[in-house]
């Protein structure tokens, strides 16, 4: 059986890789044949409706992990985990997908502090 606190970061993955998309997904359409005369208008339509899928999983993960609606994780402790989980989305998406720049010394630290975030967000 799957825990609350599981689902809630299987769905924070899904809606943050979503997010990813949304975000700069388009960013990418230029290398696509289909899209080099979209306007901007389109482009911002195909965004938001790749977000809508986000908040679809969004929503629900932040409800299902709410302690006040039963979860097991504070407000702080669900927006903590959900930036960690953006932010690894992106780099794996940036390095994957975009390829455009390499992943650095000072990425990796920067990754070790949000590491530490978390400890400290969840220590009690």
């Amino acid at each position: 059986m799957i825990t609350k606190g599981v689902w809630t970061v299987l769905l924070l993955l899904l809606s943050n890789t979503f997010m990813t998309f949304a975000w700069y997904g388009h960013l990418k359409f230029s290398e696509m044949k289909w899209s080099q005369n979209l306007g901007l208008l389109t482009i911002i339509f195909i965004s938001w409706s790749i977000a809508l899928f986000e908040y679809m999983c969004q929503v629900p993960a932040n409800r299902i992990g709410f302690k006040a609606h039963g979860g097991p994780f504070s407000l702080l402790e669900l927006k903590v985990i959900q930036e960690v989980i953006s932010l690894t989305v992106f780099i794996i998406i940036s390095i994957t997908v975009f390829k455009s720049e390499p992943l650095r010394w000072n990425h990796l630290i920067g990754l070790i502090f949000l590491i530490l975030a978390v400890f400290f967000i969840f220590k009690k």
